[in-house]
């Protein structure tokens, strides 16, 4: 498997499964007459982020680990958004800019020096691969997974098939 194929279908799942939850989540909220930002602010404990945060997060470890994985410059994106439309645009915008990618640029990635912020004044330097399975991955899938916690916690009638992307 080339790194290119452990990398960005990876991250194509679940955003493309984050649309759909969120979608279905609006949808929720508008069949039980719920503010969708009462939604959009919830958390699953009081010292976590809120779900719009999640899916924030979710698209800045996506472009965020594409670029520093392809030794790209690493794009900005302010977390403006409000709303499921603008929420959903972000990670279209997202999945847009995973895709553009190609096989190639990911040639050798995993042997090459990623550096990454780690704190205000601080970076650490991996190997792509260590970068990859050890960072990225798992800070990725964990704010996926809580974003679900977060809308099944609230009601909205999502399972694993809907994680997975597969409903």
């Amino acid at each position: 498997m080339s790194f290119y194929d452990a990398v960005v279908p990876a991250y194509l799942q679940m955003l493309n499964s984050l649309t759909g939850l969120l979608t279905k989540a609006e949808a929720h909220c508008a069949a039980k007459k719920i503010d969708p930002s009462v939604l959009l602010g919830s958390r699953l404990f009081p010292d976590m982020l809120p779900l719009s945060k999640q899916i924030q997060l979710v698209s800045d470890f996506a472009t965020k680990g594409c670029a520093r994985l392809t030794h790209s410059e690493v794009p900005s994106n302010p977390d403006t958004e409000k709303t499921f439309e603008e929420l959903k645009q972000r990670l279209a915008k997202t999945i847009d800019y995973v895709k553009s990618f190609k096989p190639e640029q990911f040639e050798g990635a995993e042997s090459k020096d990623v550096t990454f912020p780690t704190g205000p004044d601080k970076t650490t330097t991996l190997k792509g691969q260590q970068f990859l399975s050890a960072f990225s991955l798992p800070n990725f899938y964990f704010h996926c997974a809580t974003a679900h916690g977060i809308l099944r916690h609230n009601g909205v009638e999502i399972g694993k098939r809907d994680f997975m992307g597969l409903n």
